[in-house]
């Protein structure tokens, strides 16, 4: 009975040695695909005068991802339009350069929405492309070129790029690798709204939720040092990093141009972005700095709980940002800066954010903190420029997104 249980005990035991050995010889389960934002941009108002819309134009935006991948999709927005808009045909490629309509040979595809060629938007939606495959790599750029071959308007853009794309008013080149028919210049992105990659290696990605600063107002052009730029490229091998900044914007009050208030625009420019995980906000010196002037601090800290509690809702983490100088600019006044100082003794001590990035410490001038640290300003004493622009980028901790 005893040499019989000893047996059985080390039939066990051998069991057991076979199942480790075969469980450290077998690779890790891969992680699972799936869509993680790499590129996006917040629509920001309809373009003046295109009631019509862009009839017959082909339209190629260039755009600067932080995250690579090897397959891609698309998103497109009719969100300022008043009637339905007809994307023909819809294409992505490597850009050939920097600035250049030029598409990398071999590397133009064709988009498709559910297996169609073309697919119309009704007014005021978004619609997201299949997946294609292509390999992206980091910090690089792509051609998204869109064909309107019908009147259907306004267009939908975003206003403030720091970088050209291009267009042409005569029919469908959106397959063009030559740039040859994108003769015309524009300084906006029409229609895109976001890239994607798929993808097992990243983590997930994080939205920058701002204002001109965050849209990289008076950076150098074509450059992509906007200040998520920076960021994107300290974590690009593991998170994407969406820009989602509107020059003007404000927590609390619409602004034309300047877009929806950020209560307004959160669900569609953050909380359903792919694969969001994070968001950092970065917004209320407009509502400060502006006119009408929110003097009553208490209104601005209620809407930086609203967004963070309607992050932390679709479990993100929130990462409040302070709210940086600005003496010097034409509506300062030390009225406006008690207001600026009180929201940011706020944002230092919530408990509302998970992390806070005190943006308002690395920008100001040590000799006069009401002021950008000459070294960092841009010049206008409100936007940094690309050395304060990357002091913000490094001084968020990666640990915190």
């Amino acid at each position: 009975m005893r040499e019989s249980a000893a047996k059985v005990e080390d039939m066990t035991r051998f069991l057991l040695a076979v199942a480790l050995l075969v469980a450290a010889a077998s690779p890790a389960q891969a992680a699972p695909l799936r869509w993680v934002g790499t590129w996006a941009t917040a629509p920001s108002s309809a373009v003046s005068g295109t009631e019509n819309g862009y009839p017959n134009f082909s339209l190629r935006n260039i755009v600067h991802v932080s995250a690579g991948g090897k397959e891609v999709r698309v998103r497109l927005s009719n969100a300022y339009g008043r009637t339905p808009i007809l994307f023909g045909q819809v294409t992505v490629a490597r850009a050939a350069g920097p600035d250049t309509p030029l598409a990398l040979a071999g590397t133009m595809r064709t988009l498709t929405f559910g297996g169609a060629q073309s697919i119309t938007a009704p007014p005021g939606a978004d619609v997201i492309s299949d997946g294609v495959a292509l390999t992206v790599p980091a910090d690089s750029d792509l051609l998204v070129s869109v064909y309107t071959p019908e009147p259907g308007g306004p267009v939908t853009h975003h206003q403030l790029t720091m970088q050209n794309s291009y267009f042409t008013r005569d029919g469908n080149h959106t397959a063009d690798e030559s740039a040859a028919a994108y003769r015309e210049r524009t300084t906006n992105w029409h229609y895109v709204s976001g890239v994607d990659v798929r993808t097992s290696t990243l983590q997930g990605s994080v939205v920058a939720l701002g204002d001109s600063i965050t849209d990289g107002a008076n950076s150098t052009w074509g450059a992509n040092l906007r200040w998520p730029d920076q960021l994107a490229d300290r974590v690009n091998t593991r998170l994407g990093v969406l820009n989602a900044g509107i020059s003007g914007n404000r927590l609390l009050l619409d602004g034309g141009s300047a877009g929806p208030n950020a209560l307004a625009r959160l669900n569609r420019d953050v909380l359903t972005q792919s694969g969001v995980r994070s968001v950092i906000v970065f917004e209320g010196i407009n509502d400060i700095q502006q006119t009408p002037h929110e003097t009553d601090p208490a209104k601005i800290i209620a809407a930086l709980k609203q967004i963070a509690q309607r992050s932390h809702d679709r479990g993100l983490r929130v990462i409040g940002a302070t709210i940086t100088p600005f003496k010097g600019w034409n509506s300062y006044t030390e009225e406006l800066e008690q207001v600026r100082q009180t929201v940011n003794a706020f944002i230092r001590t919530s408990t509302d954010f998970d992390a806070v990035v005190d943006f308002d410490r690395v920008i100001r001038d040590p000799a006069d903190p009401q002021r950008i640290k000459p070294d960092y300003d841009q010049g206008d004493h409100l936007h940094p420029g690309d050395k304060g622009f990357e002091a913000m980028a490094k001084a968020v901790k990666i640990a915190t997104l």
